[in-house]
């Protein structure tokens, strides 16, 4: 697939100032047509069928004619999530003839860039290389290859990372002196099971059950209450930024994810809290 330069210089339209807005819809095909974004022809009042006139220049210069023939909604990105997708999609020789330079006529013919699809796309790393080799001057490189934009993403998740991380670790203190203080409180009570003859092994079966029920219940309830309010956050904020980008998704990996922090952690910290009682002395527990 061939690129015009034109393309890579015309991403957003915007309406011509200098003439009407819309006019009454000709009788025949001779105005192309034109698709714009759900935010643009709201923002502008805008119907179907309706003639606009658009301009590469935000002073309306050298504004045409064209027809709206339908609305999309704009692929939602991460990156440009906080700003306003005033844009269009149009065919491209109209797109070439809207932004043509008259001084340059030779402008319209130029490539600036060449997609090419590969039959192996594993093969991508080794195309590039050979034809950059052969062709001097040639920047080649697989889509696939980190840019950026992606680039960014791996810096955002690693920093959320460390954020989870410092959070769980946190949290896992903070478990363990509220299960310590628990298991005092329970003194008396393990002291009459161990006179009764409990041994310290059934006691900490016992104690180890109730901490993974009590780290199931809650990992349970997070991941209900997470999954029954992630349908509002989404709603809220798509509304706040006009944008149809999913920003809160509970999935299975999550869900996984969170059992597998929760029971362990609110396990060890059971039994790490009862075992320090469990090795005190009969009379200890007793206090007598």
């Amino acid at each position: 697939m061939v690129r015009s330069r034109t393309c890579a210089l015309l991403l957003v339209l915007v309406l011509a100032g200098n003439h009407p807005a819309t006019q009454p819809a000709p009788l025949d095909d001779s105005v192309p047509g034109v698709l714009l974004s759900r935010q643009l022809v709201e923002s502008r009042g805008l119907r179907v069928g309706e003639v606009i006139r658009l301009s590469p220049d935000a002073a309306g210069r050298n504004a045409r004619p064209f027809r709206l023939d339908g609305v999309y909604e704009p692929t939602p990105d991460p990156m440009r999530f906080a700003r306003p997708r005033l844009e269009a999609r149009l065919h491209l020789p109209d797109l070439i003839q809207l932004t043509a330079d008259p001084v340059d006529p030779a402008a319209s013919d130029a490539i600036t860039s060449i997609n090419v699809r590969l039959e192996d796309p594993s093969g991508a790393e080794t195309f590039a290389r050979d034809l950059a080799a052969r062709l001097p001057g040639i920047v080649a490189r697989p889509t696939t290859a980190p840019d950026e934009r992606t680039g960014t993403f791996v810096v955002i998740e690693r920093f959320h990372l460390a954020i989870a991380i410092v959070t769980v670790t946190g949290s896992a203190v903070f478990l363990l002196a509220l299960m310590v203080m628990l298991v005092d409180e329970r003194r008396a009570t393990v002291g009459i099971l161990r006179l009764i003859g409990f041994t310290r092994g059934r006691i900490l079966l016992q104690i180890f059950a109730e901490g993974a029920v009590i780290a199931l219940s809650g990992a349970v309830g997070g991941i209900l209450f997470a999954y029954l309010t992630q349908g509002f956050f989404n709603r809220f904020f798509q509304w706040r930024y006009d944008t149809a980008l999913v920003f809160l998704r509970i999935t299975p990996e999550v869900v996984w994810q969170s059992l597998l922090l929760a029971l362990p952690l609110g396990i060890a910290a059971s039994l790490i809290a009862s075992w320090t009682l469990l090795r005190q002395q009969l009379l200890g527990l007793l206090r007598r």
